[in-house]
């Protein structure tokens, strides 16, 4: 009883603070799923806005599609169990369509006007309007450049319709632009992974999103897995659905609002577990592969690659790699040919890393480049045989250029070093403890410095002490509480 109590107190004071920087008035178009700050680099961002045609989502009381699977050999519907190469059929629920479930935050056709300026500033820059389009979640994204280093900007997005002047509803925001790169700068940044829908931890979304919020954040990284497609998206416009459900809770908006972010995505949030381009299944119905790629450039700020590296200050660059896009087939042999990365990405990786002069380079990878991951059932990343000879080939990269490897994708916090080349890897572990799982807790391998089997989120921090920058990582649960600290050696 005291619980529900806590949780209903809590949903009320999220949203309260949400309202606080959020207007609405009318008709619409509203923007419910509120804004994302990204890309942001020490003189530009991109500010991605999606317009709806409610003021808030379909409460977690509406019910959600079911799914059943047809036998080929008995043409029977049957309940899902594993990923089956069957055809997927749904079910609604009497009386709902895809704008009336659970979570539903349907797009509205609209425009956007974005205004900005340094916190110490007088007057805004105005970002003209623009039209939303439905063809891409109904969103749109504003490319701002010419900032000045190391300094707090404020946003304000307004919404209105196509055919009025009037402001529908309006958003506030705020974030700070990395330092120069030759500007010795404390940092500290926010990365997790698995957010599955069913592991919500709360009734105003992740918990993790307002206790990482107490830290101050300069950024925010999502590994991947940002939602799950494989089980309810057997079509695009219900892979659309997950994110609305996802980014229309009001932990999630008031982070967002205020945490300049990188995204990434793995298998879960392009189209099913494991999933590589040529992938064959009838599991997912009309949902393809290609389509999902898109809906993930649709739904995150985006630039031109999936791929890229950003310079925070003079102490810290992070390499942001696509893990999906380029890679062979799972079920390949491994030797030279295969790759997760792709030759044209690999190349690019190894040249922007010689070029670095950083102190601490940090690649945050979708995937495992060290682990140890499980025995078996997993052959997916460079900390399994299956892609060994590439996974090889990184971690002595890498070692030879003191890097570190932050990764999400496991389902379980720890540090480990790799036996033969010293690499350090660090995984953030799933953003709730119903997602944690795949490994057995207190199994210390020779390998591991950390482990712990539970979800929360991991924070990266550069502080200048004494004169000198110290690189260090904190694991801490979904409420907040510091579980680990290590520090890397210089």
């Amino acid at each position: 009883m005291r619980r529900s109590i806590f949780l209903l107190f809590a949903a009320l004071l999220a949203n309260v603070l949400l309202l606080s920087n959020l207007s609405a008035e009318g008709n619409g178009p509203f923007l419910a799923t509120g804004i994302k700050i990204g890309e942001v680099t020490s003189d530009s961002a991109i500010i991605w806005v999606r317009l709806t045609e409610t003021g808030e989502r379909v409460g977690n009381d509406a019910p959600m599609p079911e799914f059943k699977y047809k036998n080929p050999k008995t043409g029977k519907l049957e309940p899902r169990k594993g990923r089956p190469d069957r055809v997927p059929v749904e079910f609604f629920p009497e009386g709902y369509t895809l704008k009336t479930i659970q979570g539903a935050v349907p797009g509205s056709e609209g425009r956007v006007r974005l205004k900005y300026k340094a916190t110490s500033a007088a007057k805004w820059i105005v970002v003209d309007w623009q039209a939303v389009d439905p063809a891409h979640s109904f969103s749109t994204q504003f490319e701002i450049s010419g900032l000045a280093a190391g300094t707090k900007y404020e946003l304000l997005v307004e919404a209105g319709s196509l055919k009025s002047e009037t402001v529908s509803a309006s958003i506030e925001g705020s974030f700070t632009t990395a330092p120069a790169a030759g500007t010795p700068s404390d940092v500290n940044f926010i990365v997790t992974t698995g957010t599955s829908y069913g592991h919500v931890d709360s009734e105003s979304g992740y918990k993790l999103y307002p206790s990482s919020l107490k830290l101050d954040p300069d950024f925010f990284v999502h590994t991947g897995d940002i939602v799950y497609y494989d089980g309810q998206a057997k079509t695009d416009a219900l892979a659309r659905w997950h994110w609305d459900r996802m980014y229309s809770y009001p932990n999630h908006v008031e982070y967002h609002r205020q945490v300049p972010s990188y995204f990434i995505k793995d298998d879960h949030d392009t189209w099913m577990n494991d999933a590589y381009p040529g992938m064959k299944t009838r599991f997912m119905g009309d949902f393809t592969y290609e389509q999902g790629t898109q809906v993930f450039l649709d739904e995150v700020p985006m630039g031109d690659l999936t791929y890229r590296t950003i310079r925070w200050g003079k102490d810290l660059q992070i390499w942001l790699p696509e893990g999906r896009d380029y890679r062979s087939m799972n079920p390949m042999p491994d030797g030279p040919e295969k790759t997760i990365w792709g030759a044209a990405q690999m190349e690019w990786f190894k040249k922007t890393v010689e070029a670095s002069d950083a102190t601490y380079k940090v690649v945050i990878s979708p995937t495992p480049i060290v682990g140890p991951d499980r025995a078996s059932g997993k052959n997916d990343n460079h900390a399994n045989a299956g892609f060994k000879t590439e996974g090889d080939q990184l971690r002595k990269f890498m070692s030879k250029h003191n890097m570190v490897s932050v990764c999400g994708d496991r389902h379980w916090q720890y540090v480990s070093k790799d036996a033969e080349t010293d690499l350090l890897e660090i995984s953030c572990g799933p953003g709730g403890n119903k997602h944690a799982g795949g490994w057995t807790q207190g199994k210390m391998l020779p390998e591991h410095i950390y482990l712990n089997v539970v979800g929360g989120f991991l924070e990266g921090a550069v502080n200048q002490l004494e004169g000198k920058p110290v690189l260090s990582f904190r694991h801490y649960n979904p409420d907040g509480e510091l579980l680990n600290e290590f520090v890397v050696p210089r």
